[in-house]
């Protein structure tokens, strides 16, 4: 299935019926009696956030959505139908944006939310409602009003709690593959990762985590260099950073601070995200490598450095109890 986090679309609620004229033709009614229905309210537009949904991918093929009609009022002083609404499904994670103004409409982020987006027009009056002691037969009603019509810009922000980050090749992919039931493609090329993977990790007391495996952030990514443009959004929302090195680069310290520029550049307070730092593919290089990479990266950084092999699962479990004990700590300030 092809990832889609970004979609603009035209909503269009539908227009109120129109009010009418009728009389009642009754015996001893003077003049008929004014009984003309007022039309019935248009449909509107809502966004409903659906857990099952992933991706914004149908968007790309429909475009303009619009809401029913309300009918017009009917004789006897009977109210037209309202026009029937229209629910369009979204991923959980969706934010809703007015295109024109900028503005957020709402941000969808429990399974079931609903939020409308378009609201329907009003039903135009009947001449009944006219109906005053000056005026015993009204011959006029009013029209329908137009339904909203909006431009809406919608992003998608994986709901994860923790997020992998890291260059090409640091190994996002293959350790999520380690910890979860994800297969994301895994190969030895930058870029492998096209698309964020999301895997649900299971903690010692069944519970599950939701990791997302951020692609393709390289230098300058806040500026659109490489993928990571397009997915650190997909950061946001995440509670604990999870920052791997390369153990086998030939720089790993410039990795580290690359990566910690771009969370800078791109501001969204994602550089004062609790982050833990682990040094991947040990495996890869000799012990003395990798006491001298951790030492430098701990008197250059002051964090804890965790040394770690997703291929061989080398460090995992340490790695994962730093995790559990970072975010059970979270939850306690909540």
């Amino acid at each position: 299935m092809q990832f889609i986090d970004r979609a603009e679309i035209e909503v269009l609620a539908g227009k109120g019926g129109d009010g009418i004229v009728a009389f009642r033709r009754e015996k001893y009614v003077p003049a008929g009696g004014p009984a003309g229905g007022n039309g019935g309210k248009g449909g509107s537009v809502f966004l409903v956030a659906m857990e099952n949904l992933q991706t914004l991918l149908d968007f790309q093929y429909a475009r303009s959505f619009k809401a029913k009609n309300g009918e017009r009022g009917g004789p006897n002083n009977r109210t037209g139908a309202a026009g029937e609404d229209l629910y369009l499904e979204v991923p959980c994670g969706t934010v809703v944006y007015d295109k024109e103004t900028g503005e957020i409409i709402g941000d969808l982020v429990l399974s079931g939310q609903v939020l409308c987006v378009a609201e329907g027009g009003k039903g135009g009056l009947g001449n009944k409602y006219f109906l005053s002691n000056r005026n015993r037969a009204p011959e006029y009603a009013l029209p329908g009003l137009p339904g909203e019509h909006k431009l809406l810009r919608l992003e998608l922000k994986l709901l994860a709690e923790v997020g992998i980050i890291g260059l090409p090749n640091a190994g996002k992919s293959t350790l999520i593959s380690a910890l979860s039931a994800a297969k994301p493609k895994i190969a030895d090329y930058p870029f492998t990762t096209l698309v964020p993977n999301l895997g649900v990790v299971r903690k010692p007391t069944g519970d599950g985590t939701v990791f997302a495996d951020i692609p393709g952030l390289i230098e300058g990514a806040h500026e659109g260099a490489g993928l990571g443009h397009e997915f650190l959004r997909h950061i946001e929302r995440t509670r604990l950073l999870l920052h791997l090195v390369d153990a086998s680069s030939e720089q790993p310290l410039s990795d580290y601070q690359i990566i910690q520029q771009e969370l800078i550049a791109y501001d969204r307070g994602l550089v004062e995200r609790p982050q833990i730092l682990a040094l991947n593919k040990v495996d890869a290089v000799d012990e003395a490598t990798v006491e001298a990479i951790v030492h430098q990266l701990k008197h250059k950084t002051g964090m804890q450095v965790l040394p770690i092999s997703a291929v061989t699962r080398q460090g995992l479990d340490a790695l994962m109890q730093q995790v559990w004990s970072m975010l059970d700590e979270l939850n306690a300030v909540r």
